[in-house]
């Protein structure tokens, strides 16, 4: 165990809002026979913060402070703010809940570990937090499992030292509820746009359902002991994308059919047992909403490739100069490079070594004449190695009054493609998907965004581009 020393000066500027304490019940609403104490405590939070003695963290910063390495000891007077988006009312969660930074458009949550069951009498779904975190300590239950924690003490066994539950005493006085239970709008993404700063919060699928082969089967197989996992599918072009749904043993919904048509499904992004895989958890099969018939993937023998780049042409590195590409540098001084490996080229871009604040990079391609055909789809496939944060960005846009040269004077729209993220492993290739292009018109161009920093440690990740095609239906 360690003691964070550095927390009071790093946020030094920082503020808050309130906390009340919770007691268990059925009703969710604060008690009347304990509203004295609990508005004494929210009083009492309220003037500290007011006063600066007491000061505010985002989830965000919380699982900043924790660093992948030992658990650490909070020594600050700080408070985190959220809303529990997990409920283990149906046993799908045990001894745990989590918590998102807002009840709509979340961009973070984290786990809290606690020593009671049937949490969901006092942290209801949608219910306003406050931890003070004082003493309470920041790590993982399990290490190297990727999933930030907040717990109430630590252990070490031969494998490393991890966080352990809040205890009773501990959540009396430090896990506060308000009177506040907001509704929780999931937040509506794909697949591909889960990254590990959504493990906690409450997410929507759309346009998906369950692998084939699992028709006539349950959300729980009888012949595992805790967890059974269940392939989600979407279909992505020719292909489809998958995520993984996982259900507890001790579910009151484990013995449900699963259902065979398509539609959306809402849950908790988290992790398995040993951090390996991301998952998807249910609060409620009521979050389960397909009514629709199942998706069809395209057929890859009526597209033909109308324009293509493979980049093994390249020059190994060199600044990229391929006929009808363009190579700008908004920012800094680095700009996309030619590279080889074992035969292969792609196109990079690396801020690590430029000693720039900021290096902001566009690649774009050729135009597409998109009126020349009805249906056309763009694709590529894309890596990354040394990414320490997703901050540190892949983008992708499409124009149609690029003039070939005045990248900043175009008008860039942005488009969703299944990018690396930072929990990607190193140089592997991810395809992005088919990109529609059907709904524009006149000559379109697909650029690349690099942002990141040579003298930002954090930020100096490169992003590798290769194998872009275009497809039209014949």
């Amino acid at each position: 165990m360690k003691t964070n020393k550095l927390i009071t000066l790093a946020l030094s500027f920082m503020a808050l809002i309130a906390v009340t304490s919770c007691v268990e019940d059925d009703d969710y609403s604060v008690p009347q026979t304990q509203g004295t104490e609990e508005n004494a405590a929210l009083n009492t939070l309220l003037g500290q913060i007011e006063a600066g003695t007491v000061q505010v963290v985002s989830i965000a910063e919380v699982k900043m402070m924790y660093n992948s390495t030992e658990p650490f000891e909070v020594d600050t007077d700080i408070v985190v703010k959220g809303y529990v988006s997990s409920s283990d009312a149906t046993g799908n969660f045990f001894k745990e809940f989590y918590i998102q930074d807002a009840p709509e458009n979340p961009t973070n949550g984290l786990q809290i570990t606690t020593s009671t069951t049937d949490t969901y009498n006092k942290f209801n779904k949608g219910r306003e937090v406050y931890i003070k975190l004082k003493d309470l300590f920041i790590g993982e239950t399990r290490v190297g499992n990727g999933v930030t924690t907040i717990g109430g003490g630590t252990e070490t066994d031969q494998y490393g030292t991890t966080v352990t539950a809040i205890t009773n005493s501990q959540e009396s006085t430090k896990m506060l509820r308000s009177p506040n239970t907001e509704v929780l709008v999931p937040l509506n993404i794909s697949f591909s746009d889960v990254t590990g700063s959504l493990i906690g919060v409450y997410v929507q699928f759309d346009n998906v359902e369950f692998s084939d082969n699992l028709a006539g089967l349950r959300y729980f197989d009888p012949s595992q002991d805790y967890d059974t996992q269940r392939t989600l599918q979407a279909c992505s072009g020719f292909d489809y994308s998958e995520f993984i749904l996982e259900t507890s043993a001790f579910s009151t919904f484990k013995n449900e059919m699963l259902p065979t048509s398509n539609g959306s499904i809402a849950g908790v992004i988290t992790k398995n047992y040993t951090g390996d895989t991301t998952l998807l958890a249910l609060n409620s099969t009521d979050d389960v909403m397909f009514n629709n018939s199942r998706c069809s993937v395209l057929d890859i023998a009526n597209f033909t490739e109308i324009m293509g780049e493979d980049f093994d042409t390249a020059t190994n590195n060199t600044d990229l100069d391929i006929a009808g590409w363009a190579n700008f540098a908004e920012a800094g001084s680095r700009v996309w490079r030619e590279k080889t490996y074992q035969g292969n080229g792609y196109a990079e871009l690396s801020g690590y070594g430029s000693n720039d604040d900021s290096n902001i990079a566009w690649m774009v391609s050729p135009g597409i004449n998109v009126d020349a055909q009805d249906v056309e789809f763009v694709s590529f496939e894309a890596a990354q190695h040394h990414l320490d944060t997703d901050d540190n960005t892949l983008e992708i846009f499409v124009s149609t009054d690029f003039d070939g040269t005045d990248v900043l004077g175009a008008t860039w729209e942005p488009v969703s493609a299944s990018l690396p993220s930072s929990s990607t492993s190193w140089y592997q290739f991810v395809s992005s998907g088919l990109i529609d292009l059907s709904s524009y018109s006149g000559t379109l161009h697909v650029a690349f965004k690099y942002t990141g920093s040579g003298n930002d440690t954090t930020l100096d990740g490169a992003y590798q581009v290769d194998n872009f095609s275009v497809l039209a239906e014949m």
